[in-house]
């Protein structure tokens, strides 16, 4: 069966939405690029997620967050392969280069917000699958993650604009994602490494892996949707190797280095529907060695504090 997504969904051709079109677009062989992702991602999913059939329920977290991953970016290629999901954009670089330079009366280029979307859920959950595995506290968690959906947003923002203006969310984007990086690459790799070698190396190699993929991902954005240099069926190629080795391949070397890893000893204590409540409530070691309570909720190394008491005179 022949694929005709863009005769199907373009309203009118080439690349229609709304009434407008854009004469800078992907063909068929971006199209069939990005449905062959989406195959991948799948996959990906599907063997995540029989992977945690192997785990005790109690020890599956891992497997969920790296199975939804995959699953988003999944959605999100099939919409892109089926050229949805995607506006057109006036170019602010006019190239001469006939892959990018349109017609004399139709300058636009089609941008694929949806990839904006995949990314503002799939970053946090790629971050929450770091951060969880070096032990961090819940409060660096949630900020990393804001900082993140900063990056995100800037990004789909600067894409949107016609203007020299997108190079200031460009700007904005790139110094959260620096931030973010220091966060991976430091603060969190020194809470890894206080949590054993077994931790440490899985750690560093995820979060290495990470941090070296997402500084390729603005080389990409300047090429296409900030500057208009290459087609949009090489930045299909571009985005696509770098999603597949930042994504199936992360979550293979996460759950591979998490197979003899108990998530009790990263303060994930998390109990089964089967336990009884009493065995999970009481003292454990938290993360980094402290004590502290857990009744069955994960401390994240966030030590709790028992207020001393009160004292009168009489």
């Amino acid at each position: 069966m022949s694929n005709d997504a863009l005769n199907v969904n373009a309203h009118p051709p080439p690349h229609g939405v709304n009434g407008q079109t854009s004469a800078i677009g992907i063909t068929y062989r971006g199209s069939n690029w990005y449905f062959t992702v989406c195959a991948i991602m799948t996959v990906s999913t599907f063997v995540f997620i029989g992977l945690s059939f192997t785990k005790p329920r109690t020890h599956r977290i891992f497997h969920y967050i790296t199975a939804a991953i995959t699953l988003v970016a999944a959605i999100a290629y099939f919409s892109m392969g089926a050229d949805l999901g995607q506006t057109p954009i006036p170019v602010q670089f006019e190239r001469s280069n006939p892959k990018v330079s349109g017609t004399a009366d139709n300058q636009n280029r089609e941008i694929f917000y949806v990839r904006y979307i995949d990314w503002a859920i799939t970053t946090p959950l790629l971050l929450l699958d770091l951060l969880l595995t070096a032990g961090m506290p819940w409060p660096t968690i949630l900020y990393t993650i804001l900082i993140d959906e900063i990056m995100i947003v800037t990004g789909l923002v600067g894409a949107l604009v016609q203007s020299t203006y997108k190079w200031a969310y460009f700007v904005f984007g790139t110094m959260a994602f620096l931030w973010v990086a220091w966060t991976v690459t430091w603060t969190a790799r020194k809470h890894a490494i206080s949590l054993g070698d077994l931790i440490s190396r899985t750690y560093t190699i995820c979060g290495v892996w990470t941090i070296f993929l997402w500084f390729l991902y603005p080389i990409a954005w300047g090429l296409s949707e900030g500057g208009n240099v290459i087609a949009p069926d090489s930045e299909a190629i571009f985005y696509g190797i770098l999603d597949i080795m930042a994504k199936p391949v992360f979550g293979a070397l996460l759950l591979w280095g998490h197979r003899n890893i108990d998530p009790a000893r990263l303060g994930l204590h998390i109990r089964d529907y089967e336990d009884d409540p009493a065995t999970t409530r009481g003292t454990h070691s938290g993360p980094h060695g402290e004590k502290g309570t857990s009744d069955g909720v994960a401390n994240n190394g966030v030590t709790p504090t028992t207020a001393a008491p009160a004292t009168s005179s009489v």
